[in-house]
């Protein structure tokens, strides 16, 4: 309860927890929406999606703070990969929450003179190739576990190592899958974290209703 705590104290907790909940909403009226006696059931669903995403824009409106904190830390990563991939991503990140800080002040009449469209297609571009950046580090970080595992397993096995007789290429092929389907399972079994982040950053990039969906 002390980390569920800690958690939604923090800006970005909150909006990982909003967006969630908005995600939720927006599954399930996908699924309730076909049903002809599920119509006040939608209707409170859209009414709580909007009332979250008006929450997450006032949530991100620090972001840009945070944004900026998280690439002075990425600087001074000791591993090149994730320095060079979180560096970009939060400078992307940076561009994007002020991009989305000036579609926000249009919205509620403070800046009625940009140009929406120009403006949402930047925040949506900048995004995407946070995502993506974000993504090729959770790969990274994937396959470094992978690699770590497979390291443990051989030193396991190689005192019981042999050459067995009579393997055909399919077969090596089918165990060269089933190793790898079965590192990769453990490596993120392992780290909750990374398949949380990798998840979240699969589903952005794939939500055809968020940020990229304007490209």
């Amino acid at each position: 309860m002390e980390a569920f705590t800690r958690f939604t104290n923090q800006t970005q907790g909150r909006d990982r927890l909003f967006r969630a909940t908005q995600y939720t909403c927006m599954l399930l009226r996908y699924l309730l929406e076909p049903k002809a006696d599920k119509e006040k059931v939608v209707m409170k669903l859209k009414k709580l999606e909007s009332s979250v995403s008006t929450g997450r824009k006032w949530f991100r409106l620090g972001n840009v703070v945070h944004a900026v904190q998280a690439t002075q830390q990425s600087i001074h990563a000791t591993d090149p990969v994730p320095r060079f991939c979180l560096t970009l991503a939060n400078l992307n990140r940076v561009v994007y929450f002020i991009c989305d800080t000036v579609l926000w002040a249009r919205s509620v009449g403070l800046a009625s003179g940009i140009n929406k469209e120009k403006w949402r297609t930047w925040a949506a571009r900048y995004y995407y190739y946070s995502l993506l950046l974000s993504l090729l580090r959770d790969l990274y970080e994937i396959s470094l576990q992978m690699e770590r595992a497979a390291q443990d397993k051989a030193k396991r096995d190689k005192s019981l190592s042999q050459d067995p007789l009579g393997h055909s290429v399919a077969d090596e092929e089918t165990e060269w899958l089933q190793s790898f389907l079965l590192l990769l399972f453990r490596s993120l079994r392992q780290h909750p974290p990374l398949l949380l982040d990798t998840v979240k950053n699969l589903c952005d990039i794939l939500n055809p209703s968020g940020p990229v969906g304007h490209l």
